[in-house]
């Protein structure tokens, strides 16, 4: 499988490409400000870009949506009540299949109302649901704490530890981590109760 993370735009977002082998079919998650370098590597490798997968719909992670659509035809894929015009609206628990590669889809509310997570491959790409040493902020429109809490503790948690974590942003002490050593060293998600939980996002 070929993966490429590229740290793009303002602010530190970044951009996933997922293909089975150079010269297949594949995906980008994500692409920010700044796609060029995402475009540049999509036609290096002759990569068939079938879809535009998006965790959730704030600007900085659909911002070049557009480019990449121009460039390669790919239909953009969101979670069914993303307001961006998504061409496949997803559901929880829905499966695409790219390039041989399964990709499954986790609603992860909290950080927005659609937020959503891709897992494939022993990888997940986590949005601003999940990053290194740190969860998505709430305090934005549509944001929740409660939704959070049950995002994290009662699906993210549920992941395999070794389950590789791809973040949204470059905001942690290294880009990827995985979910036994977020359980481990991760304050965001040490144990607490829901209403602890909330209290401390607050705070």
């Amino acid at each position: 499988m070929l993966l490429r993370q590229f740290v793009v735009g303002p602010y530190q977002n970044f951009t996933y490409v997922v293909a089975a082998r150079e010269g297949g079919e594949g995906v980008v998650i994500d692409p920010s400000f700044g796609i060029e370098p995402v475009l540049s590597a999509i036609d290096e490798q002759s990569l068939r870009i079938r879809y535009i997968l998006n965790t959730h719909s704030h600007p900085d992670h659909i911002a070049g949506n557009d480019e990449v659509r121009a460039r390669t035809g790919a239909k953009v894929g969101a979670y069914r009540s993303a307001p961006l015009g998504q061409d496949l609206p997803l559901e929880d628990g829905q499966e695409l299949t790219v390039g041989g590669i399964p990709i499954r889809v986790l609603h992860t509310p909290g950080h927005t109302p659609d937020s959503v997570l891709y897992l494939f491959e022993g990888r997940v790409a986590t949005g601003d649901t999940l990053f290194v040493g740190e969860c998505g902020r709430t305090d934005l429109p549509g944001g929740d704490p409660g939704a959070l809490y049950d995002s994290l503790f009662s699906r993210v948690l549920h992941l395999d530890d070794a389950t590789v974590v791809l973040p949204g942003h470059d905001y942690g002490a290294t880009p990827t981590s995985t979910i036994g050593q977020e359980r481990r060293t991760n304050y965001v998600l040490q144990p607490r109760t829901r209403e602890e939980f909330i209290a401390f996002l607050r705070e």
